[in-house]
């Protein structure tokens, strides 16, 4: 009777756990439509929420209004300008949570996010170098020139970590403290090349260092999207392994790991992934940071759930800022960056006073 009472307190605490992912994922996936309805009704043009997805689904449908119509200019608002925005916003926090969440499983540490590797700074300075120099990477492909510099400098730190954590079999948080110096060595860099320079060109390379959403457009989301869909299910594929990471070195080792070589393997997917969204909007912090730990403190550490959760999390987050930036009244527009760092930070600061080693 014991045993059967037993049996079932841990098939009610399954069911429970079960259907609270469920209601964690099914509110978050909610929390994105309702977020990206509100964005799309925020323009010049006013158009309300339901009339919005209406235009979207239109479009999507092939019924494209007339030219010189009002329908035209309003769908032409919605597909071409505000649209475009939150897709990007959504591709972007998603592939930064993902980051974030597989950098702390990678390494065991609750600091680590996508940035830790110093690709944010080696792509600002990418950027700086072009800016300011005119040295540019892929000048004759347009707009991507300015990102393919960001993000061939971006994967210039997260190569030497790797370089040397092959060479000199450093520890977890050994690649940490590298990742910092990379930072602080490009963001010296950096500045060296902006002390002097127009506040034209200053101005350009700050949007870089802070993130924005501004003046983005479909040309954005094919490559950002394509890494990020590929990275998300590698790391899904690898996740039983990334909790074996979590366990320590040795029990991986003895499960028939090799933690070196697979920790490369993890920092090399993610640096790409952080660079495509970095090489697109710059830095936006504490999504990589923040998001991981939110989700695991509701649906637990299993990579297999929190992974996806924290994708849908991230771009949610992401969302949430960029239509605070937008409502907020101020002389100039307020990018996502200044906004995410004044959310994320007291967020972040809370979950250290209520941390829990459960969640590890």
């Amino acid at each position: 009777m014991t045993e059967d009472a037993g049996k079932a307190d841990l098939k009610e605490d399954y069911h429970r756990y079960v259907m609270r992912k469920a209601l964690f994922t099914t509110a978050v996936l909610a929390s994105i439509f309702i977020i990206s309805g509100v964005a799309l009704t925020l323009g010049g043009r006013d158009i309300s929420f339901t009339q919005a997805y209406g235009i979207i689904w239109d479009h999507l449908t092939g019924n494209i209004p007339a030219k010189g119509t009002e329908a035209f200019y309003d769908d032409y608002a919605i597909w071409n300008v505000r649209l475009p925005r939150i897709i990007v916003g959504i591709v972007a926090g998603a592939c930064l949570a993902v980051g974030g969440a597989a950098m702390q499983s990678a390494v065991k540490n609750p600091l680590a996010d996508p940035y830790t590797t110093g690709i944010s700074s080696g792509a600002v300075f990418g950027v700086s170098v072009a800016i300011v120099l005119g040295f540019g990477l892929g000048t004759s492909i347009g707009m991507y020139g300015l990102v393919l510099n960001a993000f061939i400098f971006g994967m210039v730190p997260a190569a030497v970590i790797i370089l040397i954590s092959r060479f000199t079999h450093s520890s977890p948080a050994t690649l940490i403290l590298a990742g910092v110096a990379m930072s602080y060595l490009f963001n010296a860099a950096s500045t060296l090349l902006l002390i002097g320079t127009s506040s034209e060109k200053l101005q350009e390379a700050y949007l870089w260092q802070i993130g924005t959403l501004e003046n983005v457009n479909w040309d954005y989301v094919p490559v950002m999207a394509i890494i990020t869909i590929v990275g998300t299910i590698f790391m899904l594929l690898v996740s039983p392994k990334l909790n074996l990471l979590t366990t320590g070195d040795a029990s991986a080792k003895s499960l028939g790991i090799d933690p070196e070589t697979f920790r490369m393997v993890i920092l090399a997917v993610l640096s790409v992934m952080t660079a495509s969204v970095v090489g697109f909007v710059g830095i936006i912090g504490f999504i990589g940071l923040v998001s991981p730990h939110i989700v695991r403190t509701i649906i637990g550490a299993d990579n297999k759930y929190l992974i996806p959760a924290s994708a849908l999390f991230g771009a949610a987050f992401l969302l949430i800022a960029d239509l605070i930036s937008r409502l907020i009244i101020y002389p100039g527009s307020i990018a996502v960056g200044v906004v995410m760092s004044f959310i994320g930070a007291p967020i972040f600061l809370a979950l250290i006073i209520r941390s829990r080693k459960e969640m590890w």
